[in-house]
């Protein structure tokens, strides 16, 4: 239980959570109308989607690709973060962070003329931004991360409307993650081998080899009916059965890659919302809480607990599902739990030999604090002008 914890401390408090709300509001039949089911169908049918493409190496080919043309530093830093950027806006955070993080780990350790301290610094440097840019481009889709999945389905927006919505949050992200990239990476040119992987090292290229085109072509057809689930097209349980049969036949193996404890967790949250807001004194304390605060209620909350679960508990106190859209996704940023995301890349880091954790956690503090103020700072200026 306790190794349990430590690996999944969300899934673990909110299954508490959910048990204590239970004594005070015993299971009755009322409990199954809490779970949004819809939700919990397209996040598990993405999850299988983009597990299969990662293991086919999909990703990693496109990287490679790019950074093919990359003849410096701050080109291959640079390429490296907006990959992670602009991905993590269909192919979810963590499953960006998973597919690059590592391939820029790998990298980094090619690079012949960095040494000791300075690579240690490199690494930190193009780990912590590219967390901040999964983190920041994943908010402008409803598929880009679970909490806007949830909140777009329970919000009955179109999916121009919630574009439009964090368009001016992500282009803000985008020009300043440019900056830090000029800013925080050497200018210097070097050959090829010092910046990039040459094509005859074993690590390289070895993404192009594993490909199959059926397979490949398998998933993106499930992955669009994803898509025509989320824009209320097709029904989810169809989308569902599918996904898991087609899944089944192209590798049944990947069934076993979702993960579930996130689907555990938005479980329990679901009942431990469902309860919260059956018990009268607490929702009305939770109510006058977040009356008129909504985004920087969102903001607070997600630090401690982070986004995901801030969306599901807050979404049960208050209509006004736009404020949480962009509350929960500025409130990504921050603390290293704001985002569950941000976990991943620091579990990455923390296996490379040498590992500076706590220099790590300083340097994702300071730029998470910048990145949260400057666009705390659009926020403010964009509802003077609403």
């Amino acid at each position: 239980m306790k190794e349990l914890l430590k690996k999944e401390p969300v899934t673990i408090i909110s299954l508490i959570l959910a048990v204590i709300s239970a004594f005070f509001v015993h299971p009755d039949d009322q409990y199954i109308s809490y779970i949004d089911f819809r939700t919990l169908s397209i996040l598990f049918c993405l999850m299988l989607v983009m597990a299969g493409l990662r293991k086919e190496n999909v990703f990693k080919y496109i990287g490679e690709k790019l950074l093919e043309r990359t003849t410096t530093k701050r080109g291959l830093a640079g390429v490296l973060i907006l990959l992670c950027f602009f991905f993590s806006m269909f192919i979810t955070n963590d499953v960006a962070l998973i597919s690059f993080v590592p391939f820029s780990i790998e990298i980094i350790g090619m690079m012949d003329d960095l040494e000791g301290e300075k690579k240690s610094s490199f690494a930190i440097k193009l780990i912590v931004l590219e967390t901040i840019a999964a983190n920041l481009g994943s908010m402008l889709t409803p598929i880009g991360n679970p909490q806007n999945l949830y909140l777009y389905s329970l919000s009955g927006m179109s999916i121009g409307s919630f574009i439009g919505l964090m368009l001016p949050y992500s282009l803000s992200s985008l020009i300043i993650l440019v900056i830090c990239s000029i800013v925080m990476f050497p200018k210097g040119k070097g050959s090829s081998d010092e910046t990039v992987a040459k094509p005859d090292d074993s690590s390289y290229g070895e993404a192009k080899k594993s490909f199959s085109k059926k397979i490949i072509t398998g998933y993106l057809i499930l992955f669009v009916l994803s898509l025509l689930v989320v824009v209320h097209v097709l029904p989810y349980w169809a989308v569902l059965i599918a996904t898991i049969l087609g899944v089944f036949v192209i590798d049944k193996n990947t069934l076993k890659d979702a993960d579930y404890f996130l689907l555990l967790t938005f479980t329990f949250l679901f009942i431990f919302v469902g309860n919260i807001k059956r018990i009268s004194p607490v929702k009305d304390a939770l109510l006058s809480i977040l009356y008129g605060r909504e985004v920087i209620t969102a903001i607070v909350s997600s630090q401690f607990i982070s986004n995901v679960p801030a969306a599901i508990l807050l979404s049960g106190m208050t209509d006004k599902i736009k404020l949480l859209v962009i509350g929960t996704n500025l409130g990504g940023l921050g603390t290293l739990i704001a985002s569950m995301a941000s976990l991943i890349s620091f579990k990455f880091y923390g296996q490379i030999e040498g590992s500076k954790k706590g220099k790590y956690i300083v340097v994702f503090s300071l730029l998470n604090i910048v990145f949260l103020i400057i666009l705390m700072a659009i926020h403010l200026l964009i509802s003077c002008q609403a």
